[in-house]
């Protein structure tokens, strides 16, 4: 197992990972991102990072992760928004060893956490967390402007 980050040239294959989750959360009809929006938004505007794990030299699973801040902490954080392994690589340590990597990265960066979110329904993911010693923050209730009522916001 290995890992590496992305570069421009993997947007396809960051694209691919990214449908392959959308499909398993039953959300593939809300994909609209595209090569083109992710070379931007990932390599030119540098506004998230997509680490690779791979088996020998095929990558296998890949994490989208990007700093946040705790003004609590007074210190950055890393926040995971994806996480996602191949089904044929499922239970052999590639999702927990990219949770590993990623730990390993908020340390190096003196980040004062790492956070995601996952579905309520995804109970094979939760306990997997869980199993890791993550904590769920159920007293947090995630909210959301999007769209049309975003826009609303300016008027």
């Amino acid at each position: 197992m290995t890992f590496r980050f992305a570069v421009e040239k993997d947007c396809a294959l960051i694209l691919s990972f990214i449908r392959g989750l959308a499909e398993y959360e039953k959300m593939g009809d809300q994909v609209v991102a595209t090569e083109e929006l992710i070379r931007e938004w990932i390599f030119e505007k540098q506004k998230a990072e997509v680490l690779f794990v791979l088996s020998d030299v095929q990558e296998v699973g890949f994490a989208l992760f990007f700093h946040n801040f705790s003004t609590f902490l007074g210190r950055a954080g890393i926040y995971m928004e994806d996480l996602f392994v191949l089904p044929e690589y499922r239970g052999l340590g590639y999702g927990k060893g990219l949770l590993k990597k990623l730990a390993e990265i908020t340390i190096e960066r003196g980040c004062g956490r790492l956070e995601w979110w996952c579905l309520d329904w995804n109970q094979p993911s939760i306990d997997f967390y869980r199993s890791l010693g993550a904590e769920p923050m159920d007293e947090w209730t995630t909210y959301r402007l999007t769209g049309e009522t975003l826009k609303e916001m300016l008027k």
